[in-house]
């Protein structure tokens, strides 16, 4: 199944990743083709599950606390910090238009 270059515009705003390269586009068309496999089985009558461990009974064991006061130890961990607060990076990474950029699909 090929991938259009609308749907390759809205993957990489939806998952901030770049597949302006060949590589990248490949990698794409092939996890979908390993995907696509799972429309061959059948599943007609099969209920849909909430977990694989439904038919098992789940034991919930006491949240004791056995460490602590390590934020020291933690914050040295942070390649960046404000105070004692991990900085993310930014969610929004602006990709440049459509019309702007050059494509790696075949025919497009």
């Amino acid at each position: 199944q090929k991938v259009s270059v609308e749907v390759l515009d809205h993957l990489e705003h939806l998952a901030l990743v770049d597949f302006r390269d060949l590589e990248g586009v490949e990698r794409l068309q092939k996890a979908i083709q390993f995907a696509d496999q799972l429309h061959e089985v059948n599943t007609d009558g099969v209920e849909p599950m909430d977990s694989v461990l439904e038919d098992r009974c789940l034991y919930l064991r006491e949240d004791d606390v056995t460490e602590g006061n390590c934020t020291k130890e933690l914050m040295e961990n942070a390649r960046e910090k404000v105070e004692e607060y991990f900085v993310a990076p930014p969610g929004n990474i602006p990709l440049p238009k459509l019309e702007e950029r050059e494509t790696f699909l075949p025919g497009s």
